[in-house]
């Protein structure tokens, strides 16, 4: 099993945390794993990117030219990457700040209300991690568990970070449930 999955969005949406929190969770669970940042020069507003690969085994390449899953957190990542999926993959799409229509048919479209539900929980910052919560249900490539315990290592002592970042996963995780989607 090699699972290829691009995040995308503006600079300082957390789409590179997104990554390494994805990257991390799959590590603990023993899994090969790269990941590959691109950022533009001017870093927050800017365009910023990252591919996760993991595998089951060696990965010879970090680069996703057809990944199956592709994470946009905004309309312009929407309009770059949308013909990237391979075909039978899915696109997670942040509905808050998306209105553009996808017109692949060959893919599955996940419209979560990232920004908004964070906005709802008073911490519009965590957008990101609504978006993981149901990235993480979707896609089954790792587990909540190992993705809060990566998060946790990250932020080592920042306890109300932990805490929000937690209570927006959960929020992400529980939409998708509740969605259906």
């Amino acid at each position: 099993m090699l699972i290829k999955t691009i995040f995308a969005g503006f600079g300082g949406q957390g789409v590179l945390s997104m990554g390494l929190n994805l990257a991390q969770a799959a590590m603990l669970e023993g899994k090969n794993v790269t990941y590959l940042p691109s950022y533009g020069i001017e870093v927050r507003g800017g365009t910023a990117n990252c591919t996760v690969a993991i595998s089951d085994e060696e990965i010879a390449s970090p680069v996703a030219s057809a990944p199956e899953f592709v994470v946009a957190m905004n309309q312009p990542s929407v309009v770059r990457f949308q013909n990237q999926v391979q075909s039978g993959g899915v696109l997670f799409i942040n509905s808050s700040l998306v209105d553009v229509e996808v017109v692949r048919g060959d893919i599955e479209v996940v419209a979560v209300p990232a920004s908004g539900i964070a906005e709802k929980m008073r911490s519009p910052r965590s957008a990101n991690m609504v978006m993981m919560g149901a990235f993480v249900k979707k896609s089954n490539l790792v587990s909540l568990p190992a993705v809060i315990d990566g998060l946790a290592a990250a932020l080592k002592n920042k306890t109300k970070l932990i805490a929000v970042n937690k209570k927006a996963l959960t929020a992400g995780y529980d939409f998708f449930e509740s969605e259906g989607a």
